[in-house]
């Protein structure tokens, strides 16, 4: 009997070990989800196929890596601000085209979305250290820029984009005007405890308890929690109240810690907003809220002229449907953290 229960405490925690070590050397396969199960990396459309103003940017990381990006511009006279968009972790720049054609339609705005390393035709394999650095390449780029107003260079994030626009913003408190939040959790430490219950009395964010032990060996925890308390820019927290993967108690325990700090801190929630929809949910309010943000935040400087009438084509409706099936496939797949 004795002998049976050793042998059952030896594998126990001969499974337990090997579970851990495969958790350490693939947590970024865990973390980061470039393709989404049964579509192509490739980019399913480009802005063209949206009347989109466009190029292709490719740009250097600090460390050498290759990465792909575009800038769509609202039109060629108008200087409103620019926004840099970081997109969720699942899929590529092209699945959030639908969402960026509405952006630059109702806030009058040009838009540069960053490929992450290892997505979409940038190179590499992605990684906190190297996105953070992808996303610091992307602002130097549009600081060296002279057909923008690079006073008003404003950072949105959704999801894991808003993780990576806060470090970016932090980092980088005069050369950014303003930092858009949506849907974003306070740690990927605290979406593990959610995600697999079993890790969290192991690993937690600074606002978990229990001994974290395993937090030492997370690569890439993405710590929002503890980076808005730094960022020194206005901030707009936008929450969808239905998320059904990040708890909508996150991006209230972000303003919490922002407003502790920062007097320039707007929270809106949208009773029906979930967690990629809730630009389509929050209808016109949303899209006011955030023209009203920059107004106060990132103004028009006013010598600017009165050509700066959206040219964007107000058609995308067909289009609408290739968003919201990848959406659907993201919640119906067994990805739940790719969403993030």
């Amino acid at each position: 009997m004795v002998g049976w229960l050793k042998a059952l405490v030896y594998g126990a925690g001969g499974m337990a070990v090997v579970g851990l070590a495969a958790l350490v050397a693939l947590q970024e396969r865990l973390v980061y989800v470039p393709v989404l199960p049964g579509l192509p990396r490739a980019y399913p459309i480009k802005p063209s196929r949206l009347r989109l103003i466009y190029e292709d940017v490719w740009l250097r990381a600090a460390d050498g890596v290759r990465l792909h990006s575009w800038f769509l511009r609202h039109s060629p006279t108008c200087r409103g601000p620019t926004i840099l968009f970081f997109q969720e972790n699942a899929g590529n720049i092209a699945h959030r085209l639908e969402c960026v054609r509405l952006m630059m339609q109702r806030l009058q705005c040009n838009v540069f979305m960053l490929s992450y390393r290892g997505y979409g035709e940038s190179e590499g394999y992605p990684s906190q250290s190297g996105i953070t650095k992808d996303a610091q390449a992307a602002l130097d780029h549009l600081l060296q820029r002279k057909d923008i107003d690079t006073s008003r260079i404003v950072i949105f994030g959704r999801s894991l984009g808003g993780a990576v626009g806060a470090v970016l913003a932090k980092n980088n408190p005069d050369k950014v005007s303003a930092l858009i939040l949506e849907n974003t959790f306070t740690s990927i430490l605290d979406m593990a405890g959610i995600m697999l219950p079993f890790l969290r009395w192991f690993i937690g964010g600074s606002s978990a308890k229990g001994p974290k032990l395993l937090n030492c060996v997370v690569r890439s925890p993405w710590s929002t929690l503890d980076v808005v308390a730094e960022v020194k820019q206005p901030i707009l927290f936008l929450s969808g109240l239905q998320d059904e993967l990040v708890p909508p108690s996150h991006m209230r325990m972000l303003y919490d810690k922002a407003v502790e700090h920062n007097r320039n801190c707007r929270f809106v929630d949208f009773l029906n907003g979930m967690h990629m929809d809730t630009w389509i949910s929050g209808g016109d309010r949303y899209w006011r809220t955030i023209e009203l943000f920059l107004d106060q935040y990132s103004p028009e400087v006013q010598s600017s002229d009165a050509s700066c009438t959206s040219e964007i084509a107000d058609d995308g409706n067909e289009y609408n449907h290739l968003y919201l099936g990848i959406w659907f496939m993201m919640l119906t797949t067994n990805v739940r953290l790719a969403c993030l």
